[in-house]
């Protein structure tokens, strides 16, 4: 592998347990009780958040669009609240790779979380590019993220690996043609991510597939 394309939320910080937390107390005041297990299948493998539950309370487009809103709004608040550091053991896997393979993020973050999620997180220093839900047309699964990346890179997709902890971001990756590593976390519970060309349980597992697979052991 000549570059490593790594996921954001959920691999290289747990922003993703905070957004679950957002969803559900957002969700809740709407009589909505969010489970991790609805978290996971609407957001994490549909795409579809769990948008559908008020409109068939009745709520129009325009009401839901509020909604979503409303609901980054306190995401937001979420994030500002406290320093987010990143997934133990991350930042020496980035260490080891950095000046050796090119790497970037791609993640459906918007650019203002992203931006607040690192805003002390030291790690954007190891990636040479930062692809955000604004700098492509559709998000994942669609394959339209990953294909950026590799315009990017200048590389075809089997010189490339990409990190992902979701279904969604499993199929954006292979819907592009790259190869992804997939780190399963306490939300994906025993998934089984068909299509992955691994699955690994811990950081020190995923450093030693990546050592693996772009011949640095």
């Amino acid at each position: 592998m000549r570059a490593v394309l790594w996921d954001n939320d959920g691999v290289l910080v747990d922003s993703e347990q905070i957004f679950f937390e957002a969803n559900r107390a957002y969700f809740a005041g709407h009589a909505v009780d969010l489970t991790q297990r609805d978290f996971f299948e609407w957001f994490l493998v549909q795409d579809r958040g769990a948008w559908h539950i008020l409109a068939a309370q009745g709520m129009s487009g325009e009401q839901v669009a509020h909604c979503k809103a409303e609901r980054d709004a306190l995401y937001m608040q979420r994030l500002l609240a406290g320093q987010l550091p990143a997934t133990p053991g991350i930042e020496d896997i980035l260490a080891a790779l950095h000046n050796r393979v090119p790497m970037g993020v791609v993640t459906s973050s918007s650019p203002e979380h992203f931006a607040t999620i690192h805003r002390a997180s030291g790690l954007m220093r190891y990636f040479d590019f930062v692809l955000t839900a604004d700098r492509y047309a559709r998000a994942k699964p669609a394959p339209d993220p990953y294909l950026k990346a590799l315009e990017i890179l200048n590389l075809s997709p089997d010189e490339c690996v990409a990190v992902e902890d979701s279904p969604r971001g499993l199929a954006a990756a292979r819907a592009a043609g790259v190869d992804c590593i997939v780190l399963r976390t306490p939300l994906a519970g025993d998934y089984a991510f068909p299509g992955a060309c691994r699955i690994v349980d811990s950081v020190a597992e995923l450093s030693t597939v990546l050592e693996e697979m772009t011949c640095l052991a």
